[in-house]
């Protein structure tokens, strides 16, 4: 299990074949990669902030939950921190599995509580100010399938 939290952009190609290469015995390897969205068209950037150390524990105890509840060979997160572009890569997950049942419960599961659990605190930028973003109900709502 690798868990990254970093201010530099990661080569996502990269990422996933070095994963793949590293896992033995599975049939299944499942990514999901997500990225600064602008609905809008007016956004400029968005600014993540997190607290050092609290943030990669808060993360590893999420990821090592997955691997109790499912049968996965390993687990990759990443998650940038910093000012990000739109269209820039926030973070990504991937699992590996012996089926993809387990490997994509475990990533869907991963995202649900990487959105609403993991201590990250974003601010979208644009030429009209600076916003937090706000906690979304939908996102709260996707945790009780879990």
């Amino acid at each position: 299990m690798r868990v990254a939290v970093q201010s530099e952009a990661f080569d996502l190609g990269a990422e996933v074949s070095a994963f793949t290469a590293a896992v033995r015995g599975v049939g299944a390897v499942v990514s999901f990669t997500g990225l600064v969205r602008d609905e809008g068209g007016a956004l400029s950037g968005m600014e993540i902030e997190h607290y050092p150390g609290m943030t990669e524990k808060a993360i590893a105890g999420i990821a090592g939950e997955a691997v109790r509840r499912w049968a996965l060979a390993d687990v990759l997160v990443i998650h940038r921190y910093g000012k990000l572009a739109p269209g820039e890569a926030i973070m990504m997950v991937a699992t590996a599995a012996p089926h993809r049942g387990d490997a994509f419960a475990a990533a869907e599961y991963l995202m649900d509580y990487l959105k609403s659990r993991a201590p990250f605190w974003k601010k979208e930028l644009s030429a009209g100010g600076e916003a937090w973003v706000a906690a979304k109900d939908a996102d709260e709502d996707a945790l009780k399938r879990w």
